[in-house]
């Protein structure tokens, strides 16, 4: 069994925001993609500046989604090692 582990420690509004902004841009990420898929079979002429933006989204989103998640894991890595400071490692003391 694990050591009994402090009151949870409580998620921030940032970490919410950022774990969403994450989401929100692989789903946009995987929609151009798709876009671009289905108007590559359909012959569309891609040399309009929109096929550009859709290309670059697809690009960029997943790079900075994967940004926001390690922002996020730091964060929350940060806040619990305070939090164990915190309470002096109570759990430590009980597991032995």
């Amino acid at each position: 069994m694990s050591a009994p582990t402090p009151a949870d420690v409580p998620v921030r509004r940032i970490d919410r925001i950022l774990s969403f902004v994450a989401l929100g841009l692989l789903v946009l990420a995987v929609v151009c993609f798709f876009t671009i898929i289905i108007g590559t079979a359909l012959h569309v002429d891609q040399t309009a500046p929109v096929w550009g933006v859709l290309f670059w989204i697809t690009a960029a989103a997943p790079v900075i989604a994967f940004g926001c998640i390690l922002a996020v894991l730091l964060t929350s890595f940060v806040r619990k090692s305070r939090a164990n400071k915190v309470h002096g490692g109570e759990a430590d003391r009980r597991a032995r």
